[in-house]
């Protein structure tokens, strides 16, 4: 029989997350994942199929020790046809990618724009190889989503030789995770033209502008340290602060650099050990000030985008919340819609309260832009993509 599973990996900088999916039904047989690899106190846990979640400490030294565990535990590799991968950028390359050795060299070229996703990404692919050479390792680019989208909102106002020449261009991320929501709420609205904002919030957030399927704008840069606040990173921030501080104030390169990717965005502005939109909430509930002005300050440039995409689409069709805050914060999605009657949005706050994590409308049958909450995807989406390209190199 040819082999017929997918197993897509989410690679962290010490994390290893996967899920085994049977194609082309696209059937989910065995999910878990490491964290902590690299330490002494690595953690797993594990599901196959019904079967009772299995929980555990063991030593995952590096990436190898990992997929060895996996292996292990899936009774081999043998019925996997690939492993795929949700890798974020790579210099000149985008899409579907089988990963040999010029794509990770690409992806290489800007690990500086991309610390703590491309390194980790390379280092578990070249694993892979090491350890099964005859197992393709397929990627679709976060950036995929966006190939489409105009020039006018991927050119920044510099040089166009830092364009031409060094690459320097808005990109997007989270690709996986807004072409998901956006093709179900197509499939749930039983038509593909309309005009969406799809809204992936979570410890890193991003708004997406949509029409007829198609991406055509979006929050982010060109990294995904731009855009919205993110759980610790800064988002957008006037790069001549950067170099105030870096140069005039004596902070230096490295640290403003760690400080802005690791100790910003809602943790440095809450002043929280945590930048856990629950741990926000808790605080200003507790009578924290900062963590109220953090979370007002997140929503309103939620609000921002999505103000911008209504003006550039000439209004929405669908408004649609994703991922782990977007799922689960009732409070948040009824702040983020507040006052936009102009628009003819119009919440329902009871359906709003009672929705967590689960596909639902949330606006009124009046409401001329239709709200929907729709838990995200991106493992099959990078099991289709990876079955795809499959079966064009095998054509």
């Amino acid at each position: 029989m040819k082999p017929n599973q997918i197993l897509v990996a989410n690679i962290g900088s010490t994390s290893f997350k996967f899920r085994l999916i049977e194609m082309p039904d696209e059937r989910v047989l065995a999910k878990g994942g490491m964290e902590r690899i690299g330490s002494a106190d690595s953690t797993f846990k594990y599901q196959l199929g019904n079967e009772p979640e299995q929980k555990g400490a063991a030593a995952f030294p590096d990436y190898s020790a990992a997929i060895a565990f996996v292996e292990k535990i899936l009774g081999g590799f043998k019925n996997l046809a690939a492993v795929g991968f949700k890798p974020v950028m790579a210099r000149g390359i985008s899409g579907t990618q089988l990963f040999d050795e010029k794509v990770l060299r690409a992806m290489e070229e800007v690990n500086t724009l991309l610390p703590a996703h491309n390194p980790p990404y390379i280092a578990a692919v070249r694993s892979f190889h090491a350890c099964h050479p005859e197992l393709p390792c397929i990627g679709t680019f976060e950036t995929a989503f966006y190939d489409e989208v105009p020039l006018e909102n991927r050119r920044y106002p510099v040089p166009l030789e830092w364009e031409s020449k060094y690459g320097i261009q808005r990109h997007g991320f989270h690709g996986a995770s807004h072409r998901y929501v956006t093709q179900r709420a197509a499939e749930l609205r039983g038509t593909k033209s309309g005009r969406m904002i799809s809204c992936h919030l979570g410890g890193s957030s991003s708004i997406a502008c949509v029409r007829d399927g198609v991406a055509i704008n979006s929050s982010w840069g060109m990294t995904p340290q731009s855009g919205l606040p993110q759980n610790n990173r800064v988002g957008d921030f006037d790069v001549f602060a950067l170099i105030y501080l870096a140069r005039d104030l004596g902070l230096g390169i490295d640290a403003v650099e760690k400080a802005l990717t690791t100790q910003s965005g809602l943790k440095g502005m809450s002043g929280l050990p945590s930048g856990d939109v629950r741990d926000l909430v808790n605080a200003a509930e507790s009578g924290s000030a900062n963590a109220a002005t953090a979370l007002n300050i997140f929503t309103g440039s939620i609000r921002k985008y999505i103000g911008q995409f209504l003006v550039e689409m000439n209004g929405a069709d669908v408004l649609i919340f994703t991922a782990g805050i977007g799922e689960n914060e009732a409070a948040l999605r009824e702040q983020v819609c507040a006052n936009l009657d102009f628009c003819g949005l119009e919440l329902d706050p009871e359906a709003n309260r009672n929705t967590k994590a689960v596909e639902a409308v949330i606006s009124t049958p009046r409401s001329k832009i239709e709200v929907r909450v729709i838990p995200t995807n991106e493992e099959i989406i990078i099991a289709r993509n990876a079955w795809q390209k499959l079966s064009k190199t095998s054509a």
